[in-house]
């Protein structure tokens, strides 16, 4: 998105080959951003700056992706015209008034179903805000600091707990300027992003490695090491949790790629397994994660989490279908108002599971399977596409 309103030709290399990121391209190339793929996971962007955004001539499609939708609503609040950006039926049931009430209040004229997608943005002309955001988001955050940098003034925005800052270390790399203070942050306006000199790789995705990590965790005699790995702190919070419930975890960073640390993680089975609580003020770190640590407690030991009521509001009601599912393959597990409780004394037995259409609930009981006493089958499994629809190939291969 930076990329498509800044001047010059950026270019990504190792995206990720999922729907997400497919979403993303298609919306921007709909709104007349001019892009090449010269090979596969490769990416060239040719910004025309701000006034290179042209009207669609349709719906945008964000399919299942919430990024998408709310950083989009964002980029394209100060453009002088309608916009629509749809997205597929789960997508559609998600809370969007979180990003509609401060877009508008900056400006912008923003229609939607009872605050659910599709959503109908009449761009125009911004002026900055001062947002204290009921929820902790960064997509929320992310959508507001896109906003900002066309509006008149510094608009900042105060957080209940600290969140992901992917946006605010990629700013720079573009030439623009974010400052964070605390759970602030705050971003001029008036600003023109440019590409960058240099090529950007994308580091690895944090949440897919967490499955491979929580496995390794779990499974006696396993290890995995993760090369190229994204290791930005505010996406580490499941290595702290799986290192409470007993793995090994070590941590190297080689360098760094556009404000984001890379490196190698390394998880192994210690052969000891300890229950793990996970706090509120946690929860942010590692919200995506969460199905998977659910997983690795219901192959020994215990996990209880609370404040983690955005789980309802994911591709799915993640915590009921989560424990509905860990309950169908034989786990000890309970429901709570904004959490979950698994415990992890009997071994899994198998059975038929429904993923409820969410990638993240996939993967998750894909790892209770490899615990199970009998045979697992996953229905919805297909949903693993969204953002990892290489997941049964690299299962394979690591579980040989």
């Amino acid at each position: 998105m930076l990329g498509a309103v800044a001047l010059g030709t950026t270019r990504l290399s190792h995206l990720a080959p999922g729907a997400d990121v497919a979403s993303t391209a298609a919306c921007l190339r709909s709104l007349g951003v001019r892009m090449e793929t010269p090979a596969p996971q490769q990416l060239v962007v040719h910004g025309a700056g701000w006034n290179g955004l042209r009207a669609a001539g349709g719906p945008l499609d964000a399919g299942n992706s919430g990024t998408t939708l709310r950083l989009l609503a964002g980029l394209i609040a100060s453009r002088p015209f309608r916009t629509v950006v749809a997205g597929d039926a789960s997508l559609s049931r998600r809370p969007m008034r979180r990003v509609i009430d401060p877009l508008t209040a900056m400006g912008a004229t923003i229609g939607s179903t009872d605050g659910r997608a599709p959503l109908v943005i009449d761009g125009g002309p911004l002026a900055a805000v001062h947002w204290t955001s009921p929820v902790a988001s960064a997509q929320v955050k992310s959508a507001i600091m896109l906003a900002a940098l066309t509006a008149a003034g510094t608009t900042s925005v105060t957080e209940p707990l600290a969140t992901r800052d992917h946006t605010e270390r990629a700013f720079p790399a573009f030439g623009l300027h974010a400052a964070a203070e605390g759970l602030t942050v705050r971003v001029p306006g008036g600003q023109q992003a440019t590409a960058p000199a240099e090529a950007l790789a994308v580091p690895g995705d944090p949440s897919s490695a967490a499955v491979w990590a929580a496995a390794a965790a779990a499974i006696p005699g396993s290890s995995v090491r993760i090369e190229g790995l994204c290791l930005n702190p505010r996406r580490l919070g499941f290595t702290r949790a799986l290192a409470r419930m007993g793995a090994r975890v070590t941590l190297s960073v080689t360098g760094d790629v556009g404000g984001e640390p890379v490196g190698v993680l390394e998880v192994a089975h210690e052969g000891h397994v300890e229950g793990a609580t996970i706090a509120p003020g946690e929860v942010p770190d590692l919200i995506d994660e969460l199905p998977v640590l659910a997983a690795r407690a219901a192959l020994g030991g215990s996990l209880e989490v609370s404040g983690a009521g955005e789980l309802r509001v994911k591709e799915s009601d993640r915590i009921s279908a989560l424990v509905s599912g860990l309950v169908a393959l034989g786990v000890r597990a309970e429901e709570r108002p904004d959490g979950f409780f698994v415990e992890g004394s009997r071994q899994p037995a198998g059975g038929t599971v429904d993923a409820a259409g969410d990638h993240r609930l996939v993967m998750a009981f894909a790892l209770v399977a490899l615990g199970a006493s009998g045979p697992t089958r996953i229905t919805g499994a297909e949903a693993v596409a969204v953002s990892y629809p290489d997941f049964s190939r690299d299962l394979a291969r690591l579980a040989e």
